[in-house]
Parts: C-alpha cells; sequence; structure tokens
C-alpha cells in the first residue's frame, strides 16, 4: 500500500524524459564514455534486455555515476531505468 512507502497524493514520485536529436546523442555519449565506466564492477550492457522491436532498456541504480551530480550534495541515492527506442 501507499502508506508502506511514505507517500502522500500529490507527492511527485517520478519523471519521464524523452531525448531526441543533438541532446540525446550528448546524453548517450556521456552515458557511454563517462557515467557506465564510472559504474562499480561495470562488466558491460547486458544484449538480454532487447525486447525484440530493437528497443534496449537499461537499469542505473546510483544517478551519481554522472559527473554532473555533485555527490557532497546527495542525501539519497536515486536509480533510473533508460529505454532507448529504435526504429530497427
Amino acid at each position: 500500500s501507499i502508506s508502506n512507502f511514505k507517500l502522500r497524493e500529490g507527492m511527485p514520485i517520478g519523471c519521464k524524459v524523452t531525448l531526441r536529436g543533438r541532446i540525446m546523442f550528448e546524453f548517450l555519449d556521456r552515458l557511454v564514455n563517462l557515467a557506465l565506466p564510472r559504474t562499480r564492477d561495470f562488466q558491460g550492457v547486458p544484449d538480454k534486455s532487447f525486447d525484440g522491436r530493437g528497443n534496449y532498456t537499461m537499469g542505473i541504480k546510483e544517478h551519481t555515476i554522472f559527473p554532473e551530480i555533485d555527490t557532497d550534495k546527495v542525501s539519497k541515492m536515486h536509480g533510473m531505468d533508460v529505454t532507448f527506442v529504435t526504429s530497427a
């Protein structure tokens, strides 16, 4: 139930962002070249996360792998799911 998560109606609990064009490629570049190599025990991305339609989803456990995040100002770790939607 909602009370187990200490949530109240109207509280923000997540968001969805769609990136396209130049900004999408900048995010992908930062993810592949900066953020993922900073992940502890990074062994590469699993190929089993494709959905059969050419889309790929991966989970990130800590948002602090991105260099733009000031870890001194982080009070709690947050994770995220990233989905790449392709026309493949």
